[in-house]
């Protein structure tokens, strides 16, 4: 009998469906306890599902650990179902007023149309209301003149930084030689240096000029004013290289013989200091501190042969263009002037154009070399743009602010660029793109305010003297290998063809 009472035990133990006797009532079962009156639960387990009718068709209505008195819904307030947004609180109809409201004109007042009219011009340079995106027929409109949208600047950008430096050539960023300039004159206004045809860079140093070689580095002192208070103010090379034109600050053009290092004449007609010349073939002109531009005829006895009257305040650039057929004139006043090539003196000669937009000094003045109706002028430390003009037309082709004073400009003759020379607050030289107009690269090394930049007459070293007395030469338009070689290889058939005719 005990054998068998034993088995029914175990089999007891065995099974799991039913309740453990004497054991701690499961989490739900408290819960049904804690939560208030009810059917106890103690009878149903949580692993079993409760007998109820399959022939039922509604949801129970209760579960296991809820009270019967709650019955679940969807939530009425705000702060329901955070899955399902609740639109009582949406205010469509004040929402569907509002937006018919803003598009319909009828609303709104004549006056508060002209101010709306009057923002829209300010802020976008035209109408909104008058411009249309496509149109069917008509005259198409154009933005006015002057408005710029900057999206677009910056949208039609063709390449990035990384590949524009990949297709750019090397541009070495220190200076190929540096020569001491002591007593060099802290002058904006003066023209100090100029490079030969025949490889000599004349400097000028206070009231002293000296050449340097190029080729065997040999220095030779041309010339010194005797008197103290005199100093030079200008130099300019013949395009032969053998003349050097010397002006003075006691109003003086001189002319000078590099070879036999003598003074060939001596030019005066002017009343206060000569800071700029240039030549044109026989031609020499001198821009003076009065505002006027004398042209000597070098040749003749009677050397002034015309004046030009364009400037009220000095002549700080003067360059003659590559085909000879104008002069260009930046004086103090912030004009820039371009004169006509006219033979004789007879009556008044006026400029063919006259630019005003500069709003400081112009010196840096420069003609493209192979589009000889471009010029280049930079102004001064109240203006730091520099402008491209067309002086055909009279229009102004591009400007770009260079965000400091200008020195000068030179156009390359091996690449389409041209550096330009700057002042405070960086003291640094700038290869432009032309065109375009973007920098190509940007060498420093100047301490002080970059006076006048010159360039060697194969076009790859341009020179440049500053106020920290230093000369420091650039190598920075030179040519690739390849292109040199075909270049040399042109000439030297355009040689073959002179000798072959010759013969």
């Amino acid at each position: 009998m005990a054998q068998f009472l034993f088995e029914a035990d175990l089999q007891g133990l065995l099974k799991l469906d039913t309740p453990i006797p004497n054991a701690p009532p499961a989490r739900w079962q408290r819960k049904a306890k804690e939560s208030g009156p009810g059917p106890s639960p103690l009878g149903v387990s949580p692993m079993k599902p409760a007998n109820r009718s399959h022939s039922s068709s509604k949801t129970p209505s209760k579960t296991p650990g809820k009270s019967g008195s709650k019955i679940q819904s969807t939530p009425t307030r705000a702060g329901g179902d955070r899955y399902i947004p609740n639109r009582s609180t949406m205010q469509m109809d004040m929402a569907s007023f509002l937006l018919t409201k803003e598009n319909d004109p009828a609303e709104e007042s004549p006056t508060k149309k002209e101010q709306q009219k009057a923002w829209a011009v300010n802020l976008n340079g035209f109408d909104v209301e008058e411009a249309k995106i496509l149109r069917l027929s008509g005259k198409p409109q154009y933005a006015p003149e002057g408005y710029q949208n900057n999206l677009k600047v910056l949208y039609s950008q063709k390449m990035t930084p990384g590949s524009s430096r990949k297709n750019s050539r090397y541009v070495p960023s220190m200076p190929d030689r540096i020569l001491d300039a002591p007593e060099i004159r802290n002058d904006y206004y003066l023209n100090l240096i100029d490079w030969s045809s025949r490889n000599f860079l004349a400097v000028a140093l206070d009231n002293s000029v000296y050449l340097w070689n190029d080729v065997t580095g040999e220095i030779i002192q041309l010339l010194q004013i005797e008197h103290p208070d005199v100093y030079v103010s200008s130099l300019s090379w013949i395009k032969e290289g053998n003349y050097l034109a010397v002006g003075t600050s006691n109003a003086e053009v001189q002319l000078w013989d590099v070879q036999q290092q003598k003074r060939l004449r001596n030019m005066t007609s002017h009343c206060a200091r000569v800071g700029s010349l240039s030549w044109n073939s026989y031609i020499l002109s001198s821009g003076a501190r009065t505002g006027h531009i004398h042209h000597h005829d070098v040749r003749v006895a009677e050397h002034h042969v015309a004046t030009l009257a364009g400037h009220t305040q000095e002549v700080c650039g003067l360059e003659w263009s590559l085909d000879g057929r104008y002069l260009a004139s930046g004086g103090n006043d912030n004009l820039v002037n371009v004169w006509p090539c006219t033979q004789g003196g007879g009556g008044d000669i006026t400029p063919v154009q006259t630019f005003t937009q500069h709003q400081g000094a112009v010196k840096a003045v420069a003609w493209c070399p192979w589009q000889m109706n471009v010029l280049a002028t930079g102004g001064g430390t109240s203006d730091r743009h520099i402008r491209i003009w067309n002086v055909c037309s009279g229009a102004c082709l591009s400007t770009v602010d260079a965000h400091s004073q200008v020195c000068s400009i030179l156009w390359s003759t091996n690449y389409k660029e041209f550096i330009s020379g700057h002042g405070f607050a960086q003291n640094q030289l700038v290869i432009w793109k032309y065109p375009s107009m973007t920098k190509v690269a940007e060498l420093q090394g100047h301490t002080a305010r970059i006076l006048n930049l010159t360039m060697s007459p194969d076009g790859t070293t341009v020179a440049s003297a500053a106020a920290d007395e230093t000369l420091r030469l650039w190598r920075c338009f030179e040519m690739d290998p390849i292109k040199k070689k075909e270049k040399e290889k042109a000439n030297s058939a355009k040689t073959s063809i002179i000798h072959q005719s010759i013969r």
